[in-house]
């Protein structure tokens, strides 16, 4: 739970942002369910819950990665005994955690077929499932647009 939610406070409010309150719950209840079938399609005969929030912020990932491309990201490496941080781009951060995801995915496939193991518990697909939804959703929810009246306002007072 704790990843979930450094991952929603990090990412989730820039494209909340971007979308406005209204939208951005509709389309994070929207990635989580459609993360979910993901998660369901492809490894039916899974008994892991496929239902929860890390769908739904895969899919704030997947908006993340689109709209903000270029943004950097101070990520600690462990490296031994050694933890150092870097900043990279965004679209590295989130673009290795995907490709991480959908391996795991695959791997968690051949394990529940060939020994009959669930791997972990962690629904895989539904994330991998989770942030393809949010790059399809976002621009749909109108990620690129101006941002709503009261965002720009809020903006206008801070500075």
């Amino acid at each position: 739970i704790a990843g979930n939610m450094l991952f929603l406070w990090v990412f989730g409010n820039n494209v909340e942002d971007r979308l406005g309150h209204f939208r951005f719950p509709i389309f994070y209840l929207g990635c989580g369910a459609l993360a979910s079938l993901a998660q369901w399609y492809f490894d039916p005969a899974s008994s892991i819950p496929s239902l929860g929030a890390s769908g739904a912020i895969a899919g704030v990932l997947g908006a993340y990665i689109l709209r903000f491309p270029k943004a950097r990201v101070l990520t600690l490496v462990p490296l031994g005994f050694f933890w150092p941080t870097f900043e990279l781009p965004a679209w590295v951060f989130l673009g290795f955690w995907f490709v991480q995801q959908a391996f795991y995915g695959v791997v968690s496939l051949n394990v529940s077929t060939t020994i009959g193991m669930e791997s972990g518990g962690i629904a895989y697909w539904a994330h991998a499932g989770g942030f393809v939804v949010g790059g399809i959703l976002g621009p749909i929810f109108g990620l690129f647009g101006e941002r709503s009246p009261y965002d720009r306002a809020y903006t206008q007072e801070e500075e």
